[in-house]
């Protein structure tokens, strides 16, 4: 046998598995193929110099993983196509429901406030917030769940059921840390 017959033998084998791999790699089956033909025509150059055939997988798997990172750094101004249409707009809240809203958050202790604000408008990490309020994680989650708590009180049922457009956020996480400042 050939080494091209060898190499054929092989691809054929090898290609649904490649192919796969790459997919959960890019998350996109046309990438996926198109990274999958590269590792086999990269390999298929180099399919002479693999001397141990009991490694070609692994060497076939690293072919792959580099193929797929050359080519995320590759710079790409084409279309991204996807397969779902984005969020529907949402309505903007009622004059009256957005003063009530600010009011509420307002009567909120100054860190809590800052929590809120932090994680919930600005979308921030816990570990985000706790860097930068100077303090510990447990402290944010802390300082969200009793924040968030008032806020729920204040603004009663009508904000808080589920689906509602203004409906805030749970947090489950509590600690027994205290924030300095």
């Amino acid at each position: 046998m050939t080494s091209a017959e060898e190499f054929a033998e092989f691809a054929e084998a090898a290609s649904p598995r490649l192919r796969r791999t790459a997919f959960l790699l890019c998350g996109d089956w046309h990438t996926a193929e198109d990274l999958a033909q590269t590792t086999l025509e990269k390999m298929f150059a180099s399919w002479r110099r693999i001397r141990r055939q009991d490694a070609v997988h692994a060497y076939a798997t690293r072919t792959l993983a580099n193929t797929y990172l050359a080519h995320k750094r590759l710079k790409r101004t084409g279309e991204l196509v996807t397969g779902w249409f984005p969020e529907p707009l949402v309505q903007a809240p009622e004059v009256e429901e957005r003063i009530v809203v600010l009011d509420a958050l307002a009567a909120l202790p100054p860190r809590g406030r800052a929590v809120v604000v932090l994680r919930f408008w600005e979308d921030l990490s816990v570990e985000q917030v706790a860097d930068t309020l100077g303090c510990s994680t447990g402290n944010v989650k802390s300082l969200s769940a009793r924040a968030l708590d008032k806020l729920r009180a204040a603004l009663g049922e009508a904000l808080t059921e589920p689906g509602s457009p203004g409906r805030l956020p749970r947090e489950t996480h509590q600690s027994r840390d205290t924030c300095n400042g």
